[in-house]
């Protein structure tokens, strides 16, 4: 009997900054795949908060203890050439709710018209479902504590981007 291929996973995001929500989906699709690539994706005509590198420094900082979790960065790329680089078997996406499932879908299906890769869809856990990155940063800037939607990395990153300490 031969040993089947491990089963890889994308989990795609900017990831800027990566929040608990995100951590929770990673930390989900470990306990599904035998590893989990977080696909830090960023468009360089645009200008984020953090760069790349980074946003995934932030991203191992905050699971990194976990072994089957590697982090890498794409740019100006379709994600489906990404999957098919890394011969992954699925993309894993976390949805906070219906406004997530009707903003995910069509790319879901495109994706799946392109390659024949298909999305996985993992409901957020409702703990985090209030929280995304431009919330985190619009929060952050204006002095409030972020403490609990993200990692005390990220936070203090964070702090000392948006602040200067």
């Amino acid at each position: 009997m031969s040993t089947p291929a491990a089963r890889r996973c994308v989990c795609p995001g900017s990831y800027d900054p990566v929040t608990l929500g995100h951590v929770d989906v990673i930390r989900r699709a470990a306990a599904l795949y035998d590893e989990v690539v977080v696909a830090v994706l960023h468009n360089p005509a645009k200008r984020g908060t953090f760069s790349p590198q980074e946003r995934r420094e932030l991203v191992m900082a905050s699971c990194g203890d976990l072994a089957q979790v590697r982090v890498e960065i794409f740019a100006d790329r379709l994600l489906v050439d990404v999957c098919r680089e890394l011969g992954a078997a699925a993309i894993v996406k976390g949805v906070r709710g219906g406004s997530d499932f009707a903003y995910e879908l069509p790319m879901a299906l495109m994706n799946r018209h392109l390659s024949g890769v298909e999305t996985v869809f993992l409901p957020g856990d409702p703990r985090f479902e209030h929280i995304s990155s431009s919330l985190v940063k619009e929060v952050a800037r204006y002095g409030g504590d972020v403490g609990g939607l993200v990692a005390d990395e990220v936070r203090d990153a964070l702090s000392a981007r948006l602040h200067g300490h």
